[in-house]
Parts: C-alpha cells; sequence; structure tokens
C-alpha cells in the first residue's frame, strides 16, 4: 500500500466557510448564532468535493489512503475562546469522519485539538477521546503556538502539555505538530510560519528530556522537518554541546518526519541525510502549494515521483510508502489489519 500521512480537507463545501464567518462576525455577541444545526451539508456535496478532488488526485497518482484532518489554516485557534474553537473543531472533525465513512477504503481520521490561547490543554481531552472512541481516529494533529505567531504558550517540552501527552500514550496515537494560521505579519502562513514551527518544535525537544518521561510518545513533523535535515550538523553539534546522547537515540525513536517537500533535491536531501526508518509518505494534496511545476510540467505536491525518482531500495520505498506509517500509527495498522489489509 502507499498511505499518505498527511493529508486535510481544504476542499469542504462552502457552506463551512460560511458558517465559520458568521461565528467569527458573532464572537461578542455569541447569542446571535450561528447554531450549529443550522450548518447544512448533505454526504452528495461531501461526496462531490471528495471524488473530485482528493480521491481523484489519489488514484491518479497510485496511492491507496490518506490519513485525513480538518483544514489546518482553518484550524485558527486564536480566534475566539475555548468555546469558539470546541464547537469549530466539533464541527471539523465530524466532517472528515463522514468522509471517512463516505469512503472508507481511502480516507481514515485524525483529529483538530480544540486548543486556544492561554487555556489548560486538558480541555483538549474530550475532543480527543470522543474522535479516537467515536469516530475511529488515529491521530491528532497539535498546535504548538495557539497564538497564530507570536509564540506565547509553553515549549512542547513543558508540563503544560503533559495532559495531552498521557492520553496520546493511553492511547497510543501520534501527533502531527501542525501549527494553523499566522497572524503575524512577519511570518507568511506556509512559506515561513509552518516551517519555521516544524524547526522549532524539533529544537524544544532536542533541548529537553521529554521522551524520557513518554518513551513512547510520538509526533510526527511535517514538511520535512523544516530546516532540520538541512541543517542536521548544527543540530548535531548543538545537542553534542549540551551534552545530549547522538540523536539517533534522543530522538530518532520518537520523531518522524514526512515527505511533503516539493522537489526532487529536497527528497533526496531528506532521504540521505534522515534514516529511512524515520521518513512517512505524505503529500499534503491540494494544500499548500497547488500548481505544477514548469520545469517538470507535474504538480509540485505529487511527492511520489520524488520517492520513485530518489536512489532507494524497493525495501526502502516500502518502509516509507508503508511500513513506516502502519508503525508509527498503530491504530491505523489495526484498522488495515480488521479491513484484511
Amino acid at each position: 500500500m502507499i498511505i499518505d500521512c498527511h493529508g486535510h480537507y481544504t476542499t469542504a463545501p462552502k457552506a463551512l466557510e460560511v458558517w465559520r464567518n458568521q461565528q467569527i462576525a458573532n464572537l461578542a455577541t455569541p447569542h446571535l448564532g450561528p447554531k450549529v444545526s443550522s450548518l447544512s451539508i448533505s454526504d452528495d456535496e461531501l461526496r462531490e468535493t471528495i471524488e473530485q478532488n482528493q480521491l481523484r488526485l489519489l488514484k491518479e497518482r497510485g496511492l491507496d489512503m490518506v490519513v485525513f484532518s480538518p483544514r489546518a489554516s482553518f484550524m485558527a485557534h486564536h480566534i475566539g475562546d475555548f468555546n469558539t474553537s470546541a464547537t469549530w473543531s466539533a464541527i471539523c472533525n465530524e466532517l472528515c469522519f463522514r468522509v471517512s465513512t463516505l469512503f472508507p477504503d481511502h480516507f481514515i481520521g485524525a483529529a483538530m485539538l480544540p486548543q486556544s490561547p492561554g487555556v489548560d490543554p486538558a480541555s483538549c481531552i474530550p475532543e480527543l477521546e470522543r474522535c479516537i472512541n467515536e469516530y475511529g481516529f488515529v491521530a491528532i494533529n497539535l498546535n504548538p503556538d495557539p497564538s497564530g505567531g507570536y509564540w506565547n504558550s509553553p515549549p512542547l517540552y513543558d508540563r503544560h502539555w503533559y495532559p495531552i501527552y498521557e492520553k496520546m500514550v493511553e492511547y497510543d496515537i501520534p501527533a502531527m505538530v501542525h501549527v494553523s494560521t499566522s497572524c503575524n505579519c512577519n511570518f507568511h502562513t506556509t512559506g515561513a510560519h509552518y516551517l519555521n514551527a516544524d524547526t522549532t518544535a524539533f529544537m524544544q525537544c532536542l533541548t529537553s528530556d521529554l521522551f524520557k518521561d513518554f518513551p513512547t510518545l510520538r509526533f510526527v513533523i511535517p514538511h520535512g522537518g523544516g530546516a532540520v535535515p538541512y541543517h542536521w550538523g548544527r543540530f548535531r553539534g548543538l545537542a553534542q554541546e549540551l551534552k545530549k546522547p547522538d540523536l539517533r537515540e534522543h530522538l530518532l525513536k520518537n520523531i518522524f518526519f514526512d515527505t511533503c517537500v516539493y522537489h526532487q533535491p529536497g527528497i533526496d536531501l531528506l532521504t540521505n541525510v534522515i534514516p529511512v526508518e524515520n521518513v512517512l509518505f505524505a503529500s499534503e494534496m491540494i494544500g499548500a502549494v497547488r500548481g505544477i511545476d514548469p520545469q517538470t510540467g507535474h504538480y509540485y505536491d505529487d511527492t511520489r515521483r520524488y520517492i520513485e525518482g530518489a536512489a532507494l531500495t524497493d525495501a526502502q520505498r516500502g518502509l516509507i510508502y508503508e511500513g513506516n506509517v502502519r508503525r508509527v500509527y498503530p491504530r491505523l495498522d489495526q484498522a488495515l489489519k480488521n479491513r484484511g489489509r
């Protein structure tokens, strides 16, 4: 199988955005609505948005399954308060669940959490539990910066985050460390904020002993790990100066990188520097970079082409496409086994 561990519902029906805009317009007057019940999206509308977009590309590119979560830039945890985020998260997660029931052979859910700046992450646990227990989701997305580019939350190694980690360990699920919209004009959302956050999350883990407290905790750092593979020597050197163990021992039992890197030299670097066992296939199709590369004539986010073009053995490709994903996402592995796959 070829399993894409990084997909977002970026093509949701327009009604979802309309509802969200109404919610934002009434942050100060929530009694004016909108009510959750006023959002009506039919199964046929969901089918149309998926069949014409993600499912079409999935079939064209020869992929089998996508770990599917709400649109990252729409999470926007900085907007409103916890109740705002809780309502919005529940709506978005339910839509992804409905997609997974309409197309069970190709989509399985990962949960958006109702994070809110300054709010105890333990407040997210009911939604996390609902998505795992009722929806059969296999992972969560964890935003290390709910402020939207101002980084006023404690670093990932702080005990502030431990309630989430304890649940992740209990349910044996990974978290994709993924920020949302930047409201700081210094940081373009997808071109800077996302990649900065990937690098920042890795460095926060490097400077800490988080995985001594949680030896089975697993983070997937998206977008190829930001600057991490390119500056692997810098990180090794910093770990050495900080008297930390070698990075393979210190971090690579717990941290994994996806292949949302949109050119061949980038994938070549990733797979040369990072052990293949720590690389998970992903494309984030119809995401941040949707166009066609004039140099190749193919979509930038058709990442399978780069894996096929890399100097890898068939066994290594098998790990990237399937083996590593099933190991890092054991609930996905079990769901597939239950279906005879």
